[in-house]
């Protein structure tokens, strides 16, 4: 598990490339029969990627006597059909689709497929639940003319599978729209982290983050995520059409807390 300390905005001030994609970006997450993962001290959330054969590990720096002695975990299919095990019982999981993990659950194991997994700190537990793409009450928003013509399916929130302050879900864009979440937004109580994925090898996603009145970029890859601290700016274009796991911890679950930017004030 590697390792990452929170941020500060005064820092991105004559940041290099290199610098804000060692500290924001997250490359290399899947590799056949292993879990990799990142922790982050924004929020102190966990993002890795599994590729089964493998089993959810307990990394040292969690001090803890498993992995979700003090967490929960979201999973999320992003490849072909996969299985997820939790404490001997298998789930099915379809692409896009979600499986909750509460805390408490000792042994999480990958039998087939490719996964993306979002773990936060939890104070209770909720029991495990799977969320289909039906389940998870799909929204078309956007349109073409702003080249943002995409679905939201929310999968880990208020009103769906029930957490203790995970939310998630996934966002789908239809061929020719480009731009996610334009207008964007910050939210000063929760971190965010974009995964994106369904990219062709050879394209890539423009990431917008930092303050709004001093924008930065990171180029970013099919099957890599950034970490959003909650003073940033979260949004990105792409070169091609794709879909992202957005997932969110810290003081509350209220999917529409949020400080809108209006295009106009980017610089």
């Amino acid at each position: 598990m590697e390792v990452r300390h929170a941020t500060a905005p005064d820092q991105i001030p004559g940041a290099t490339t290199d610098w804000l994609r060692a500290r924001f970006l997250v490359e290399d997450l899947f590799a056949p029969g292993e879990v990799r993962l990142v922790y982050s001290h924004e929020d102190r959330m966990a993002v890795g990627g599994a590729v089964g054969p493998a089993r959810l590990p307990n990394p040292d720096p969690l001090r803890a006597e498993h992995f979700l002695e003090r967490r929960e975990l979201g999973v999320v299919n992003v490849g072909g059909p996969g299985v997820v095990t939790v404490d001997g019982t298998p789930y099915e999981l379809g692409g896009k689709e979600c499986l909750y993990v509460g805390r408490g659950a000792r042994e999480v194991t990958f039998d087939e497929g490719a996964f993306y997994l979002v773990s936060t700190p939890a104070h209770t537990e909720h029991p495990t639940a799977k969320s289909t793409l039906e389940d998870a009450e799909p929204v078309r928003l956007g349109g073409a003319e702003g080249s943002n013509d995409r679905t939201i399916y929310k999968h880990i929130h208020a009103k769906g599978v029930q957490s203790c302050q995970l939310v998630l879900g996934v966002t789908v864009l239809e061929p020719g729209s480009m731009w996610n979440t334009m207008p964007c937004h910050t939210h000063e109580r929760r971190t965010e982290v974009y995964f994106y994925f369904g990219l062709p090898e050879d394209q890539r996603v423009i990431h917008l983050m930092g303050r709004p009145e001093e924008t930065r970029n990171l180029v970013v890859a099919d099957r890599q995520a950034v970490i959003s601290p909650p003073w940033s700016v979260h949004c990105g274009f792409g070169t091609r059409s794709y879909s992202f796991v957005w997932a969110m911890g810290g003081e509350n679950q209220a999917y529409d807390d949020m400080e809108q930017v209006a295009i106009g004030e980017l610089r």
